[in-house]
C-alpha cells in the first residue's frame, strides 16, 4: 500500500484536480491538520451535497475565502480529504503487512480482517465518510475514488497472495487475479457489514461483541482456508 501523496498522485494524474494550493501547503502541519478533521466531520456527518462550507469555516473561524484559495472548490476539498484520511487505513494495512511477514498467509488475512474492524472502531468518521463515496451516487470523482481504493486493496492482497504461494501455503496453480478480487470483495463486505447495520443481511457482524465477532471470523477463515489454502483449515496455524 501507498501513502496519502502517493494515492493523490495516482488520483490526480496530470491534471492536479485534487491537489490543493501552495497556499494550503504552506501551512503548519497542526492546521493543515484541523481543517482535514473539520471537513472530515461536516462530509461524514452532512455527504457531500449537505455539507456547507459556511458551516465549516464557522467552526474554525476563519474567511470563507480561505477554503477556496486553499481548495478551489468544494469538489477538490472533498476529494483531498477523502484520499488524506485513506492514506490513515493504507498505513494500518502496511503496519500489519509488515508485522505479519513471517507469519502463514491465512493468519495475515484474518490479522488484516481485525486490523480493519479495529480500524474503523478506532476512525468511526474515516469509515463513515467511505461508506458515502460507496452508497451515493452523487459524490464527486466518486468513480476515480472508489477505484484507485479498490486498485490500493488489490495491489496489497497480490503481495500476501503472490508470497502464499511461493511458501506453499496456497492451492498449487491458483490464479493470482482471481484469489486478490476473492479476498478484495470478501473483506469489504465483511468490514461493511460490520460497520453498517442495514449491510449486515443477518450474518450477525453488525458491531458483533469480540467474542462474538472472533467465532464469525473463524468460520469465514475455515471457508477461505477450504477454497485457498494448499492444506486443510485444521493443519493451518492463524
Amino acid at each position: 500500500m501507498h501513502d496519502a501523496d502517493d494515492i493523490l498522485d495516482s488520483i490526480s494524474g496530470d491534471n492536479d484536480d485534487v491537489r490543493p494550493s501552495p497556499t494550503f501547503a504552506a501551512l503548519g502541519a497542526d492546521k493543515q491538520e484541523r481543517i482535514v478533521a473539520e471537513a472530515l466531520d461536516e462530509f461524514a456527518e452532512h455527504g457531500f451535497e449537505g455539507a456547507s462550507v459556511n458551516r465549516l469555516v464557522a467552526r474554525l473561524v476563519i474567511a470563507k475565502g480561505s477554503i477556496f484559495q486553499y481548495f478551489g472548490t468544494k469538489e477538490r476539498l472533498f476529494a483531498y480529504v477523502f484520499e488524506r484520511v485513506a492514506g490513515r487505513f493504507a498505513a494500518a494495512l502496511r503496519a500489519v503487512r509488515d508485522e505479519t511477514k513471517d507469519a502463514h498467509v491465512l493468519a495475515r488475512i484474518r490479522a488484516s480482517l481485525m486490523a480493519g474492524v479495529a480500524f474503523i472502531d478506532a476512525h468511526p468518521r474515516i469509515y463513515r465518510l467511505y461508506v458515502r463515496v460507496s452508497l451515493q451516487d452523487t459524490m464527486p470523482l466518486r468513480g476515480r475514488l472508489l477505484a484507485e481504493a479498490r486498485r490500493q486493496s488489490a495491489r496489497y492482497l497480490r503481495r500476501l497472495v503472490t508470497d502464499g504461494l511461493a511458501r506453499g501455503e496456497l492451492k498449487a496453480g491458483l490464479d493470482v487475479d482471481a484469489g486478490v478480487f476473492f479476498l478484495d470483495a470478501l473483506m469489504d463486505r465483511f468490514l461493511l457489514a460490520y460497520a453498517v447495520d442495514f449491510l449486515d443481511a443477518g450474518t450477525g457482524l453488525y458491531r458483533a461483541a469480540p467474542e462474538v465477532l472472533s467465532a464469525k471470523l473463524e468460520a469465514l477463515m475455515d471457508l477461505i482456508a477450504g477454497a485457498l489454502a494448499a492444506r486443510p483449515a485444521k493443519d493451518e496455524k492463524r
